[in-house]
């Protein structure tokens, strides 16, 4: 192997157990000492095998892998590979080993040998890394999804590897989370020369890198520069991938008879619509295009939240207050968004939707508490869905829940069953104990059909053998199978490739528009909920901080900032703008802002 190449992959071949076709199949894929590469690809297409072949925590079938000059096929050098190849998974759980944050984070380079005061150092470094030092005593169990990402992603910092691979590993996390790992990971590698490769779905993230790789089906389909991959967008659509937005915009801004230039960052777009408008003798103007709307409402289906409070481990050490006080009213017919910081309680306020996690009150041993001589009555939360008021203790909780479905963040965490028909048909069975044989095979197969999964491909798999993208879906399936009237979705569309995401989104709209009274998605992207949502709640610190229409909503640039989230693109490119004079008020969709944009360049706005 060339002194040059960290990495060298020759014809390498992987297929699972019990699959005909390979999941990594004839690829050869060299990485240069100090490259940062990143590769994107579907979901299932090869693009998470091949990294753990790398350190072989899988073992190739053929061809053969080197990584600085060690054959990973002989035992014998596994140990010292993975001294220097470290890997960060997408879900946190998969590399949790301790109880304490600190310990998880030291464990890795006491396993190589790293001198105990030079330990101590490497954890304050990861920690402050990845914006957790306060953290360091907390028990990792006990952390949100996106706080257990940053956690995991120190705890590979921390080994300080020549080459570190991220699958997915900002997913799950918020904005400012996201972009606090990745500009991490992009310091490491220019000042510290360390090989960065990048799994990702994000393809803004996948701009970042000196190189791209495309995989399809198990083969890499196309290499090159970022801008090079991304100048093919009908070739990319036939491998399930797409353009960024940003290249979206440009490209419909260019079908208006705009002259705009390939840029990547948004205010490098705003100047050159700017230079398109005075171009033409436009310095200043003013348009706006409106869309997202809620489907017709009965009300019968109105959630009520007031003066929820909610505190883990209540009453010992690991104490940790999720919710203070929340207020929230969602009209039936809503498409309705919920963002936040990592830890702001965004997930404990759901899983009070239906009782996953139940009120006081509503528990058969509850008393309600006295007040106390010279202090005001203690406040009492209330919840109220539809017809069901969850702080009574006759409340009917299976109904309840056949009538709220809840997909989590996480699907791995609720599929069980043997194969994917038993774990759809299991809610479908339980909260209708007279359905018929045929009548299941039936709901599971059109439910499965419904996210896209093919019904007799699936039905006897085991779950666990599907792909990331693909359990999600089965997920998904085993909720909506129910046909509820709410549906509570926690990050829907993250981990899917951008095909993936829009399929998911367009089904929900599907359902929500033929049986589903009201949708509920968590999201840390912005320009999801910007695209989707009639409305959004930002939770902050346990709190509502906000709710309004996305329009409005990200209008709070800088106190969305302050709180660790960010806006749409759309969004900072109106912001850029609005600075020389031209406003663009739209609802923050892609097709609202171009339309927008378009208006005042036609000349159909007051210029």
């Amino acid at each position: 192997m060339s002194e040059e190449y960290i990495i060298d992959c020759e014809k390498v071949k992987f297929t699972y157990n019990g699959e005909e076709k390979p999941a990594v199949n004839n690829v050869d894929f060299k990485v240069k000492r100090g490259e940062f590469v990143s590769v994107i690809g579907h979901n299932g297409s090869g693009k998470s095998t091949l990294a753990r072949l790398l350190n072989g925590l899988l073992e190739a079938e053929g061809g053969k892998i080197s990584v600085l000059g060690m054959d990973v096929a002989e035992g014998k050098n596994y140990l010292e590979i993975r001294k220097h190849i470290g890997i960060v998974f997408q879900n946190p759980d998969n590399q949790t080993v301790a109880s304490i944050v600190e310990d998880d984070i030291a464990f890795g380079p006491e396993n190589i040998g790293i001198e105990r005061g030079e330990i101590g150092r490497r954890i304050d470094w990861a920690l402050e890394a990845v914006g957790m030092e306060k953290y360091r005593n907390a028990t990792p169990a006990r952390l949100s999804g996106g706080q257990k990402q940053r956690i995991a992603v120190a705890g590979v910092l921390a080994i300080k590897p020549d080459v570190l691979i991220l699958d997915e590993a900002t997913a799950m996390l918020d904005p400012k989370g996201r972009r606090e790992v990745i500009e991490v990971v992009s310091r490491l590698n220019k000042e510290e020369g360390m090989t960065i490769i990048l799994i990702t779905h994000f393809m803004e993230e996948a701009l970042l890198a000196d190189r791209t790789i495309v995989m399809n089906k198990g083969e890499i389909v196309l290499e090159g520069t970022p801008e090079e991959i991304f100048e093919n967008g009908e070739l990319l659509e036939t491998y399930n991938l797409s353009l960024p937005e940003i290249s979206i915009i440009s490209d419909r801004l260019r079908a208006c008879g705009m002259d705009i230039s390939n840029v990547l960052r948004p205010e490098a777009l705003a100047e050159e619509i700017v230079k398109n408008m005075q171009n033409k003798g436009i310095y200043a103007g003013q348009s706006s295009k409106f869309s997202p709307v809620a489907v017709e409402s009965t009300h019968e289906w109105d959630i009520d939240i007031s003066n929820l409070t909610y505190t883990y481990s209540k009453k010992s050490p690991f104490a940790a207050k999720a919710l203070s006080g929340v207020n929230l009213h969602i009209d039936e017919g809503e498409f309705f968004g919920i963002i936040g910081h990592t830890g702001s309680g965004k997930s404990t306020l759901i899983q009070h939707l239906n009782a996953l996690i139940r009120l006081p009150q509503s528990q058969k041993r509850y008393r309600r508490p006295k007040a106390k001589k010279g202090c005001p009555p203690p406040v009492i939360p209330a919840i109220s869905v539809g017809q069901f008021d969850l702080t009574s203790k006759k409340c009917d909780f299976k109904a309840l829940r056949a009538s709220v479905g809840m997909v989590f963040q996480y699907p791995e965490y609720q599929l069980f069953a043997e194969t994917v028909f038993a774990d759809v048909a299991f809610g479908l069975k339980n909260f209708n104990k007279k359905i018929t044989a045929e009548e299941t095979e039936q709901a599971v197969k059109s439910s499965l059909e419904m996210v896209g999964l093919n019904y007799e491909e699936v039905k006897d798999k085991s779950p666990f053998d599907l792909s990331g993208g693909q359990k999600r879906r089965v997920a998904i399936a085993g909720v909506i199978v129910t046909k509820p009237h709410i549906l509570v979705l926690d990050e829907p569309a993250a981990g899917l490739d951008p095909k993936g995401k829009c399929e998911i989104m367009e089904l929900l709209h599907k359902i929500h528009r033929e049986w589903c009274r009201t949708v509920i998605i968590v999201s840390h992207d912005m320009d999801e909920v910007a695209e989707n949502c009639t409305r959004a709640a930002v939770i902050s610190e346990g709190k509502v901080f906000a709710c309004e229409k996305p329009a409005q909503l990200f209008k709070r640039a800088d106190e969305l900032f302050a709180l660790g989230l960010d806006i749409p693109l759309t969004a900072k490119i109106s912001r850029g703008l609005a600075q020389c004079g031209i406003i663009i008020d739209s609802d923050c969709t892609v097709n609202g802002f171009t339309e927008a944009v378009a208006e005042v360049y036609k000349g159909g706005a007051n210029a």
